[in-house]
């Protein structure tokens, strides 16, 4: 596998751009976010990388930060969506969107991705809401995620609590978004939240 490339930008022509590392030339498949960040040819540039590999071809896709990255992988794994409606995915959404648009069930605002329609849009929301949790994200999009649930910083464990009785995560966030006194214990978040319900 190769995970990732630190090279020279030889060339962009959207959505693929041509990375040269050690006199190899490396085509690569990039989000229009990632298109963006890369300025200029000629300059040195990191790039975290997928491969993805089928009978017919072997493509290497690039991603400017990691959650883009990961949030990539966790999309392919969604069933009827690949590599292709992945990258529109990230090109018409930014990292932090996308899991807002998760979060708050937002398949409107996912179904504008060309290729996407409502149904794919659901059925995609569905599948990472839940495993949303279990992703790790480096930047702002996990702030998206422990701003939906308050400042408490107890309000995590009763929202893994809350999903360990049975509760989905929206389910669950909404439970506990009701809340307003910050300083409770976990014990008293779960208690409120049940009653909330």
């Amino acid at each position: 596998m190769i995970g990732q490339l630190k090279g020279k930008l030889i060339s962009k022509n959207p959505p693929e751009i041509l990375v040269e590392v050690g006199g190899i030339g490396y085509e690569l498949l990039c989000p229009m976010s990632t298109i963006y960040e890369l300025n200029s040819t000629d300059q040195d540039v990191f790039l975290h990388t997928h491969l993805s590999i089928k009978e017919d071809s072997h493509t290497l896709f690039g991603f400017i930060t990691k959650d883009e990255k990961t949030l990539f992988r966790e999309l392919i794994r969604v069933n009827g969506v690949g590599p292709k409606v992945a990258l529109a995915i990230l090109s018409h959404l930014s990292p932090i969107s996308l899991v807002e648009c998760i979060i708050n069930e937002n398949a409107e605002l996912l179904a504008k991705t060309p290729g996407i329609g409502k149904k794919t849009a659901l059925k995609i929301i569905v599948e990472l809401q839940d495993r949303l949790d279990k992703v790790e994200l480096t930047s702002a999009s996990t702030l998206a995620m422990s701003n939906k649930v308050g400042q408490n910083p107890n309000t995590k464990q009763a929202l893994a609590a809350l999903q360990s009785l049975g509760f989905k995560v929206k389910e669950a966030n909404k439970m506990l978004s009701n809340i307003e006194d910050q300083t409770l214990s976990t014990e008293q978040l779960i208690r409120l939240a049940l009653r909330n319900k």
